[in-house]
């Protein structure tokens, strides 16, 4: 008799879809979270296997800062067009405009906070009962403590210390009227596992991920890339570097790494010799030792 095993990708791959399809079954109005970074990329990918050979029966949801790489909204525009889907755009100059955000000042200045206020506008908006995001345990001590189907309460707020069980892969997504659930197919795949998930699958990424000359500046150990957002401080210096990004978010906040990997081979390698974490550039991570849980638990990604 025939024997049928399945590799660690495999295992990856069935138990993401697996989910997605039953977010789909359980709830009346899910969403994909969608940034153009990496990690939502492959949970559309995922999405695009688990419904095939229909389309994807699920609007991407993207949160527009306005503060975004320009390779990033051009490969979301293309991605969108390409699958044929529904893309919702929630913007954070709306919010501001109309006084529900109030834009940061200083030379620290982001607007990655202020998304808090736009997604819960947008889920609440488009009455989105589950918001599929490309969070990973791996990535920061905050997201270790989700579960793959995250309750959030009426106001978007995830209570870390309150949550629901999950044994057996039997997910429980009853909600109260006003509540919704964040849901994250990918938990238990490492940075490496996308990687190597993505060069096997042969998924376009933006050009961003890859090595290529850019100015940047040297500020709080990493490479912060020149924009139009970019305020120098006194002595620094804008320089030329090869270099290539980890992980995407705003402009303002990205740091990249030198580099000279410019294919998915080389990027695998790398990644397999680092021993940094992946969001270490990321300058909102910064801001306090706890930044990711205080963030998340107002309702962020």
């Amino acid at each position: 008799m025939h024997k049928y095993y399945l590799n660690n990708l495999q295992e990856l791959e069935a138990e993401a879809i697996f989910i997605i399809r039953e977010v789909v079954a359980q709830f009346d109005r899910p969403a994909i979270l969608f940034s153009g970074g990496k990690d939502s990329i492959v949970v559309t990918h995922l999405a695009k296997k688990a419904f095939w050979p229909a389309r994807i029966p699920l609007p991407l949801i993207h949160i527009d800062t306005g503060h975004n790489f320009s390779e990033t909204m051009e490969f979301r525009d293309q991605l969108v067009k390409d699958l044929g889907v529904q893309l919702i755009v929630g913007s954070v100059q709306e919010s501001i405009n109309k006084g529900s955000a109030t834009e940061e000042t200083g030379i620290n200045a982001s607007r990655n906070t202020l998304q808090i206020v736009t997604l819960l506008e947008t889920v609440e908006k488009h009455k989105i009962d589950a918001a599929i995001g490309g969070a990973r345990r791996d990535e920061e001590k905050a997201r270790a403590k989700e579960r793959f189907f995250s309750h959030r309460d009426e106001f978007g707020q995830w209570d870390p210390k309150n949550q629901r069980p999950e044994l057996w892969n039997i997910f429980n997504g009853r909600k109260n009227m006003g509540e919704h659930f964040r849901v994250f197919p990918i938990s238990n795949w490492t940075e490496m596992d996308v990687w190597n998930y993505i060069l096997h699958e042969k998924i376009s990424i933006p050009s961003l991920y890859f090595a290529h000359q850019r100015q940047a500046v040297y500020r709080d150990n990493t490479w912060l890339p020149h924009s139009e957002f970019l305020v120098l401080r006194d002595g620094e210096k804008l320089e030329n570097k090869q270099m290539r990004f980890r992980t995407l978010g705003d402009i303002t906040i990205t740091g990249g790494i030198e580099s000279d990997a410019d294919t998915l081979e080389k990027i695998v390698a790398e990644v397999a010799a680092t021993r940094s974490t992946e969001r270490g550039n990321r300058g909102d991570d910064k801001r306090s030792d706890t930044a990711m849980e205080d963030r998340k638990k107002q309702g962020y990604f």
